[in-house]
């Protein structure tokens, strides 16, 4: 194994092509990193920190930002925009029959034209975030009093930002290796370790070493659980019909067809966070009311969310219901069994058909439940590991967790596959 390994690195660094991607890659997100640090004017750092380490969404918000929320960067929103044009693009699928066409029946070029779409939708998308983000942490005293050319001005730059930050994914899957955007939030992520690690070491109190062993040893099971079940699949014995065509016998091989415990993988932790962020800005907004029941209400709202046991119930369930609802998008059983019927393939045991779409649908059920619950437990994990031991200045990030495992794990496959092909 680690001859294979040291073959596969030497192979890297020989191969031009491949040596290329990587340093593509590199230099993509070298200058992400960099305007990374770019803030925007007139910013109240202190207020932003307390503002920030008091609200977990927009914590985590930070993280699909690829971090660039955390100073108010030019390039704030991060991918944002795009993720949520993207999701929103896939609901759209059910209300639009000829968008689910193109995205699952016309191949690579119905994809690239679905992207492109994507890609449309998210420019007014990070105008609007951009204008609501800018209002909210005004209200918050974390930027100072904006003219109304201050306030235009500063919200063109977030989206432009938020656009030059997509952009930048999109040449890192074109000429380097990887999706881009996946990249973008991998590298936000791991470029607040430093930070983190410097946070523990003066935070560091001797009298709680067991806790940060069981911290440890925590983070080992959570790596193993999450590489686990992003790996975990359950394969479906296909078998294909024998056929006679003149001298030629064609079929009769079998095969399997798998299916991933984890078939939505960050997505519905994507859209929990986005169902809970939005009601606390609004609430958050009209907490400054002159109405006072209005005004009452609204704070009721925010002090609600902001109970953490509130929070994390809201967010498990959250989580658990869309692990169903973007799996019942994107995986569909009757258009399964429509085409391994068509193709001459059957299940060993099951009729084609409707009783094949029925067989399908129970098995994705079952097995997307250890999923849902397994996501569900991952994002409020910090939550709980926080309630356990009292300690504030460590914690293992689940959703941060299943981001970086599952980046590093499709980037070790990329890469496998480009030495492959070069190999043979």
């Amino acid at each position: 194994m680690l001859e294979s390994f040291s073959r596969k690195i030497r192979l890297i660094i020989e191969d031009e092509a491949l040596r290329s991607r990587m340093l593509f890659v590199l230099a993509a997100l070298v200058v992400f990193r960099l305007l990374a640090t770019i803030p925007i004017p007139g910013i109240n750092a202190a207020e932003l920190a307390s503002f920030l380490s008091n609200n977990q969404l927009l914590g985590l918000l930070n993280i699909f930002s690829g971090g660039g929320f955390s100073n108010l960067s030019i390039v704030m929103l991060g991918v944002s925009p795009y993720i949520t044009a993207s999701i929103v693009m896939q609901l759209m699928t059910i209300l639009i029959p000829k968008l689910k066409e193109m995205y699952q029946e016309e191949g690579d070029a119905g994809r690239a034209r679905f992207s492109q779409y994507s890609r449309y939708l998210s420019v007014p998308l990070a105008f609007i975030q951009a204008f609501g983000f800018l209002l909210l942490l005004s209200q918050n005293g974390i930027l100072p009093a904006l003219t109304p050319f201050q306030f235009v001005t500063n919200m063109i730059i977030i989206a432009a930002g938020s656009i030059l930050v997509m952009w930048i994914g999109e040449l890192i899957t074109e000429f380097g290796v990887g999706n881009g955007v996946s990249l973008i939030i991998f590298a936000g992520i791991v470029a607040r370790i430093p930070g983190d690690l410097s946070q523990f070491i003066f935070a560091f109190d001797p009298s709680q070493i067991p806790a940060y062993l069981g911290f440890a040893v925590a983070a080992a099971v959570i790596v193993s659980g999450v590489v686990f079940i992003t790996e975990a699949e359950r394969p479906i014995p296909v078998t294909y019909a024998r056929r006679v065509r003149g001298m030629k016998v064609m079929g009769g091989v079998s095969t399997y067809l798998p299916l991933r415990v984890n078939q939505a993988g960050v997505i519905p932790i994507i859209f929990a966070l986005s169902i809970l962020l939005f009601p606390q800005m609004i609430a958050t907004f009209l907490s400054k009311s002159s109405v006072v029941w209005l005004a009452t209400a609204a704070e009721h709202v925010v002090n609600a969310l902001a109970n953490q046991a509130v929070y994390g119930v809201m967010y498990f369930l959250l989580v658990v219901i869309f692990t169903y609802f973007y799996t019942a998008i994107t995986f569909e059983p009757h258009q399964i069994a429509k085409n391994l019927q068509k193709n001459g393939a059957f299940i060993p045991g099951v009729r084609p058909g409707p009783t094949t779409t029925e067989y399908l649908g129970n098995i994705i059920t079952r097995i997307t439940l250890v999923g849902a619950l397994f996501l569900g437990t991952l994002a409020v994990l910090p939550l709980i590991l926080q309630a356990m031991t009292g300690i504030t200045a460590i914690s293992i990030g689940g959703t941060a967790l299943l981001i970086v495992v599952s980046v590093v794990l499709d980037l070790v496959k990329k890469i496998d596959a480009q030495t492959s092909i070069r190999e043979y």
